[in-house]
């Protein structure tokens, strides 16, 4: 019972992410506004980790298994693919590489900001 009440929790912050979406006018996907929702949620207290962590697990543990669908259908459509393969390929190594630089530079920012605040 208590992974229906937290998976119900995670359905209803989904839902209101979609509400969402409808209403306001930027190209944001629905799951964004759910994932900040809860972000904020969390923050706020008003949803306790308690109540949503168990089942939070258990939707990361078979998240490899959502991705099957999508690599089927990356197999079904070689022949369109073929063609722009090269493109793709160099459009996603580069944006991994930016990813990463600036992940690796905002994470050492906050961590030098938090030392010099630990020191003062």
């Amino acid at each position: 019972m208590k992974y229906i009440k937290q998976f119900l929790i995670i359905l209803a912050i989904s839902f209101l992410g979609e509400i969402l979406k409808i209403c306001l006018p930027f190209p944001i996907p629905a799951s964004i506004y759910g994932m900040v929702l809860l972000f904020i949620g969390l923050l706020s207290g008003v949803v306790k980790l308690k109540d949503v962590k168990e089942t939070g697990v258990f939707l990361i543990e078979i998240m490899p298994v959502m991705f099957i669908p999508a690599g089927v259908g990356l197999m079904t459509s070689w022949s369109n693919l073929r063609a722009i393969l090269l493109p793709v390929s160099i459009i996603t190594v580069v944006t991994i590489i930016t990813v990463m630089l600036a992940t690796g530079w905002v994470s050492q920012i906050i961590i030098r900001k938090a030392g010099k605040k630990k020191d003062e």
